[in-house]
Formats: C-alpha cells, sequence, structure tokens
C-alpha cells in the first residue's frame, strides 16, 4: 500500500514538473545573442561654401544621386571675374613700366631704386591673380566622392556666407552595422568574423561581415564598439534603418 502512494506521489510530481517546464517560456540559447544595430554609410561630410556669392546652380538635388566629380553647387561669380580682369590689365601696366625702366637703367637714365619699385609692382600684381584665381577655383564644388545628397540646406538665387552648409552627402555604396558588444566575446569575434542583421523596417535578415573593432573597452559596461558591413547592396536598405543583430558565437 506505501509503495503505490509512493509511486503514485513521484509520477505526480513528475508530472507537475513537466508542465512547469512546458509553460515556462523558452529563453534565447547563448549563441545567439540580440542587439540592437543601426546602418550607416560608409563615408559622409557636410559640402559647405569657401566664398561669399549667391547660389547660381544646384548640380544635384535632395535624395539624387551623383558621381565623384560633379559639380554639385555653382556659384555666381562675376564679380570676381571683373576683378580679375582688373588686375590683369594692372599687371599688364606695371609689366610695360618694368620694361621702360629697364630700358633707362641701361642707359643709365633711371636709378635702381626705380627698377626694385616696378619690379615689386609687378610681383605684387602676380600675386594678386593667383589669389583671385584661386577664389574662382572656389566658384563651384565639386563632389569628392560617388554618393546622394542627403539633405538640401540652400536654394538656387540664395547668397551664401563663407562656411555656411550647402549639402550633407552620403556614400551609401557599403551600408555598414554599429553595435555594441559585450568584451567577453572578444575571443570569438573578430574581424571576417559573419553576423546576421534583422532590419525592422524591411522585416528581412541580412548577413554581414565585421570589419573593424573598437580601440578600447568600456571599463564600465564591459563593453566594445563593433562595426560590421552588409553584403552586397540590397535596394530596398537606407542609412539610418535600424535592427535586432544577432552573432553567432561557439558554445
Amino acid at each position: 500500500m506505501f509503495t503505490k502512494l509512493h509511486r503514485g506521489a513521484a509520477a505526480a510530481l513528475a508530472l507537475g514538473g513537466l508542465a512547469l517546464a512546458q509553460a515556462a517560456p523558452a529563453l534565447p540559447p547563448d549563441n545567439t545573442p540580440e542587439m540592437r544595430a543601426q546602418l550607416s554609410p560608409r563615408r559622409f561630410t557636410t559640402v559647405a561654401a569657401e566664398i561669399g556669392a549667391r547660389v547660381q546652380r544646384l548640380g544635384a538635388q535632395e535624395g539624387s544621386a551623383f558621381k565623384a566629380g560633379q559639380t554639385l553647387v555653382s556659384f555666381d561669380c562675376s564679380l570676381q571675374q571683373a576683378q580679375l580682369s582688373r588686375v590683369r590689365v594692372a599687371l599688364d601696366v606695371a609689366t610695360k613700366q618694368l620694361a621702360t625702366q629697364s630700358r633707362l637703367a641701361e642707359l643709365n637714365a633711371t636709378g635702381r631704386q626705380e627698377v626694385e619699385t616696378a619690379e615689386g609692382e609687378v610681383a605684387k600684381q602676380r600675386a594678386e591673380i593667383a589669389q583671385m584665381q584661386v577664389m574662382l577655383s572656389k566658384c563651384s564644388v565639386a563632389a569628392p566622392f560617388s554618393g546622394r545628397v542627403a539633405e538640401q540646406k540652400v536654394r538656387e538665387q540664395q547668397y551664401v556666407q563663407p562656411g555656411q552648409a550647402l549639402l550633407e552627402i552620403i556614400d551609401d555604396s557599403v551600408l555598414e552595422v554599429e553595435f555594441i558588444m559585450p568584451s567577453r566575446w572578444l575571443s570569438q569575434v573578430r574581424v571576417g568574423s559573419t553576423v546576421q542583421i534583422a532590419v525592422d523596417e524591411t522585416a528581412r535578415t541580412y548577413p554581414a561581415k565585421v570589419l573593424r573593432l573598437g580601440a578600447r573597452v568600456d571599463p564600465v559596461s564591459q563593453s566594445v564598439k563593433v562595426v560590421a558591413a552588409i553584403d552586397g547592396r540590397p535596394s530596398e536598405l537606407m542609412a539610418g534603418m535600424s535592427g535586432r543583430l544577432l552573432i553567432n558565437r561557439a558554445p
């Protein structure tokens, strides 16, 4: 009798434990941790004006693509062109004056000081021409790399000041994934490791390869920054998207 009761109680406890195990939520395996990650362009910069002038033409609009070397912004530099013409005339006059003083010096009809003054005037006008040519080279802004216009900050016919932001541009030919990883995983996650990112906006998962690790570990959070690159260039992905990043670590 005692044996039957003992066996029945044991069976009941086993069934109860099984029910609790089935009701408890399954924990994610330790070798597939999830972290938040964000897509960012490989390169990005803000294009700014180097001279004060009126925007004559924008070579690329917000959201449009462009090629390296393409003119992004052109300024109205008619005033600078006129100033260059004036300085060139002044150089021509100074050159003729120097020739005259040199000839007079050969005839002992003038002093050395007059010749040196004429030479200095020629050098001055040439320096001003060089300065104006440098300024005119700033009358258009060329794209430093191929990419897209992320934000347009000025309009055509708008007057801008030196240093004023014109366009924000990005190179999204390669999208990078930035995330923070526990430093204890450094022994298994290295440059070249493969990760997966489940992007929220597209509800799809994409493979990525680790490009570089942070230069130091944060001693407080014991974490390190990691940068990976999405394999290929899926057209539906855009910089700024985010998602869950999965790292397959060895058990």
